[in-house]
């Protein structure tokens, strides 16, 4: 698989979301090898946006990630619980970026379930890895693939975490709908999203 040129990211945050659909993110982090499609993301415009971090040109320690060159990681803590996942985009120190949200496992299912902590279940029946539970959301995913603070700032194709091309979802496979779990700019169409 090839990985995603710095080139693909220096488009508008809204496109890189939806091209990122079908791309698959391939982590090798504690020496441990997992992937997964990436089924679900959302844009983040930067300074036009009351949603983004980088909203009127914000600048602190914690974000200044968002504001590195396109093909970047943006990676920061969600309510002092988990850790999210994203991709700056668009000219450099616009602070748009991407979020992954969800992907699909393809690889190293044992240390995905193991970083999630994932258990046999009562019953003695292994939870499947391929569970739906497994890496869908923002938090899980990064947990599953090993991604902490360390990956913010490194430039991706460099980095223990990388994009690879996939298969392109078709427009007729895939669903726009407005951010979640944000309270400003929430009507924005803005989450992309593969059709189950």
């Amino acid at each position: 698989m090839t990985v995603l040129p710095l080139g693909f990211f220096r488009r508008p945050a809204a496109e890189v979301a939806r091209d990122l659909l079908g791309a698959v993110v391939v982590s090798r982090i504690g020496g441990a090898l997992t992937s997964g499609r990436i089924i679900e993301t959302e844009a983040y415009l930067g300074f036009e946006d009351p949603a983004s971090h980088a909203y009127r040109g914000r600048r602190h320690a914690q974000n200044e990630g968002i504001y590195s060159p396109p093909g970047h990681w943006y990676v920061y803590r969600s309510y002092g619980m988990h850790w999210c996942a994203n991709l700056v985009c668009a000219p450099e120190g616009m602070g748009a970026a991407v979020l992954l949200r969800a992907i699909e496992p393809l690889e190293g299912f044992d240390a995905m379930m193991a970083r999630r902590k994932m258990v046999e279940r009562s019953d003695g029946q292994a939870v499947s890895a391929r569970a739906k539970g497994l890496c869908d959301g923002p938090g899980k995913l990064t947990q599953a693939l090993g991604i902490t603070r360390a990956l913010d700032g490194q430039r991706m194709s460099a980095s223990e975490v990388s994009i690879h091309r996939g298969r392109r979802v078709a427009d007729r496979h895939l669903m726009v709908t407005p951010r979640v779990g944000i309270r400003r700019a929430v009507e924005w169409p803005l989450r992309y999203t593969v059709r189950e």
